[in-house]
């Protein structure tokens, strides 16, 4: 859906009161902010408070707060706030002794009050009295009082440029810059007592990051967040994850993210990130000497990047660093900031989000994997003849040589039923399950098809068959070589099955993970498994110049091939000349795609239930609709008809044939793009069906909400009135009276049945006065 239509759909809980009918939707007709519009607010007057950067802003109620910063000549210790309502600027009533001017500090809201922590303070003017602390202070926004804590006992080194965040009723203090050097320790103290307070040091453990300062820090989904920052000579654009509970850090792999999918942002410091629903929002900072403005928005679920295209309304705010973040409801707020040549800002701007529900495709799809449930076929494996086993629908969607392979069994399987069945029963539905349609044979009477497959092995083999149903692989374990050597085997499977997108994906998977400890192994492995581009990387790899002689000085070494050792000592002396590809890489399709391939014809072939609408049959795949509804999965566990054709409705409402062709395709690979007057329909789907939640509702919502137009008000109106959702016909027949002269023009009116007739007439009769009237009747 276009930027230029896209509007914030409310949020839509369920209310399974209602479960059958759509008479109690509620709909909202505007205004509506645009979704991932930017918007320029009022900027700060200079007489209320000075253009800055490196001061913190924080959100409490419907107000932003900023404190500190610098104005380019002076260190700051004001307290402005913004009113997002009135859009309107003011100083802050304040009492009490405030925190001495100082910029790099941190601020997070607890409660019904601010805390302030350490930064850099003293005379930037003059350069004198320039140092780091560790006080805190506490701001109530009740009262306007300021008052410092006084800790006794250990206390964190003091610091600027660090990252602060609140959770569990602690204030977490993570890194920043001490005035010698850059740090990566934590320090938490809770903030509900204020006279038994006391700072405590956490032991930290796992993949912690370098350390930096000028970093930003959100929390998402009870686990806080770090991304790049100034960390010396090594900085990266690496995401690190902190999980509360265990203290336990991960680095967020990118490996998964293929070829031509959106990277990760660009390494950076003096940048902002904030948290909103399942995302984190990444804004601005100095990008190797530029200064970016795109917005970049990470998926905590998917762990997926993108780069937000603003809408076409939108007022984007320029390149910045040192500026300020905070949310309020849905929209995000980003005030001052250092802009080109060393400007300070004082601008304001707002960025309105998008907060529709996850797309739960691949996860549904998962756990039908998971659940082995309503399987169809089982493939026996290698020498051992293990089996494992799947559902033919996913597997023929996404893989063509297995698709080749079910068919050939399916064959064998069909001259085999021949020979074993008497000759009166030649010409019945046993003899030609080929040649009679797949979706009209009866259900539950097919025994599973056994396919036969010698040159895989189970374990690679179900990384694989993970990988079918949710495009993703289990990413290797840090240390763990046999996980990578299973990898290489899932890769060599890859290439004999011709699954591009998995080989790419096992490719970076490994190159990712080979280190000092495993390169001799993988290196040994894709040697034996004549895995060339693997073990290019590796040789590569050993004979780098900082890896060598650690390398030949491991016992690995001792024992490696004598070929290898050859190969090895002689790329060292000789390097071969490196080889530049300018030919694209192929990165297979994704599983949306295939999916949405299998819906338009793709696995006909492959149907296996016949769905009914008003009594036209639409060949469907039981395995598809029982991982994406509870509806189906119930029926085809318990009650599955016996012919095999199940009856299409929406509690007592049959919907259109275009509007079950959109529910269909949501279904088979999660589209939510449709016309208004399929949404009509299918907004109490989501009830009836059983969906994951509530995400096509929504969809179907704001669909609603914000593309009824003079075009197509005749065809909501009728599927209105069909569905009996009372508030859309009258906005309907609203939009109608007031641009008749343009609708009466319209070629479906003349099809409306005599009663919608009706109901227009009388809604002009109530709403045109009769000068009007006698105006509009001249025109037409």
């Amino acid at each position: 859906m276009s930027c230029r239509s896209t509007k914030v759909a409310p949020s839509v809980d369920f209310d399974h009161s209602c479960s059958d009918s759509v008479e109690y939707l509620t709909l909202n007709f505007g205004p509506f902010e645009t979704v991932h519009r930017w918007r320029r607010l009022p900027p700060c007057d200079e007489f209320v408070g000075a253009r800055r950067s490196k001061h913190t802003v924080v959100a409490y109620r419907d107000a932003i707060y900023v404190f500190g910063g610098d104005n380019g000549k002076n260190m700051l210790n004001d307290l402005l706030r913004f009113d997002v309502k009135d859009c309107s600027w003011c100083r802050a009533f304040t009492t009490g002794t405030p925190p001495a001017p100082r910029y790099h500090h941190s601020a997070v809201v607890y409660g019904s009050s601010m805390f302030v922590f350490g930064g850099y303070t003293g005379d930037i003017y003059s350069n004198s009295n320039l140092k780091n602390k560790n006080d805190l202070f506490e701001y109530k926004f009740a009262t306007g009082q300021w008052t410092e804590w006084k800790v006794e006992g250990s206390l964190p080194v003091a610091r600027s440029a660090h990252g602060a965040t609140v959770y569990s009723d602690k204030l977490w203090i993570f890194a920043g810059y001490d005035g010698n050097a850059r740090l990566n320790d934590m320090w938490t103290i809770n903030l509900q007592d204020r006279e038994h307070a006391c700072w405590e040091e956490i032991d930290q453990s796992g993949e912690i990051p370098p350390s930096c300062c000028n970093f930003p820090v959100a929390v998402c989904r009870d686990k806080m967040f770090v991304f790049s920052g100034q960390s010396g000579a090594k900085i990266t654009n690496n995401l690190f994850q902190f999980e509360f509970k265990g203290h336990m850090w991960t680095r967020i792999p990118t490996e998964h993210l293929l070829r031509g999918s959106p990277p990760p942002p660009q390494r950076r410091y003096g940048h902002t990130m904030v948290a909103f629903d399942r995302h984190l929002y990444v804004v601005g900072g100095a990008a190797d000497n530029t200064l970016p403005n795109e917005l970049h928005c990470y998926d905590v679920d998917s762990q997926s990047w993108e780069v937000i295209h603003p809408s076409v309304d939108s007022e984007m705010p320029s390149g910045r660093l040192f500026h300020a973040a905070a949310v309020i409801q849905d929209a995000m707020y980003i005030f001052g900031g250092t802009v080109d040549n060393n400007v300070r800002s004082g601008e304001m701007y707002r960025f309105q989000f998008s907060c529709y529900p996850k797309c739960t495709l691949h996860e549904d799809y998962g756990k039908l994997w998971e659940n082995r449930q309503f399987c169809d076929v089982e493939f026996i494996l290698g020498e051992r003849a293990e089996r494992v086993l799947g559902h033919i629908a996913i597997v023929t969607a996404r893989c063509q040589w297995l698709r080749k392979k079910i068919l050939q069994a399916w064959d064998r399987q069909r001259q085999k039923t021949k020979q074993e069945s008497s000759e009166e029963s030649d010409d019945g539905a046993a003899g030609g399950q080929r040649d009679i349609p797949a979706c009209h044979r009866p259900s539950g009477t097919q025994p599973l098809l056994e396919v036969a497959i010698r040159e895989a092995e189970a374990q690679p083999f179900e990384v694989l068959m993970q990988f079918l149903y949710t495009d993703k692989i289990q990413y290797p374990r840090r240390g763990h070589v046999q996980d990578v050597l299973l990898i290489m085997d899932v890769y060599k499977l890859a290439l004999s099955f011709q699954l591009s997108r998995l080989e790419q994906l096992c490719v970076q998977y490994i190159e990712a993970s080979v280190d000092l400890q495993n390169v001799l192994s993988v290196c040994e492995n894709a040697n034996k498994l004549q895995l060339d581009q693997l073990k290019e990387h590796c040789l590569n790899f050993v004979v780098k110049e900082s890896h060598f002689n650690q390398v030949i000085m491991t016992k690995e070494f001792e024992h490696l091939s004598t070929p290898l050792i050859v190969e090895i000592v002689r790329r060292k002396q000789q390097p071969p000349p490196r080889l530049y590809s300018d030919q694209p890489v192929d990165i297979g399709t994704s599983l949306v795609q295939d999916m949405k391939a299998y819906l338009e014809g793709g696995g006909l072939e492959f149907c296996d239930i016949v769905l009914l609408l008003d009594g036209h049959p639409r060949p469907a795949h039981k395995a598809i609709l029982a991982a994406r509804s509870s509806y189906f999965e119930a029926m085809f566990r318990s009650f599955m008809p016996e012919d095999g054709q199940v009856n299409i409705s929406i509690g007592e409402m049959v919907p259109s044939k275009q509007a079950f062709e959109s529910m269909l395709r949501y279904i088979y690979y999660g589209d939510v793009n449709m016309p208004p007057e399929d949404s009509l329909y299918l907004f109490a789907a989501p009830y009836y069906y059983g969906f994951s939640n509530n995400r096509l509702q929504a969809y179907c919502k704001q669909n609603l909400e914000m593309n009824v137009t003079v075009e197509n008000v005749l065809q909501i109106l009728e599927a209105a009135d069909k569905t009996q959702a009372l508030d859309m016909k009258k906005h309907c027949l609203h939009i109608i009276v007031h641009q008749f002269i343009k609708v009466s023009k319209l070629p479906n009116l003349r099809s409306l049945s005599q009663l919608l007739l009706l109901d227009i007439i009388e809604s002009l009769a109530t709403h045109i006065s009769d000068k009007q009237c006698a105006e509009m009747g001249s025109d037409i």
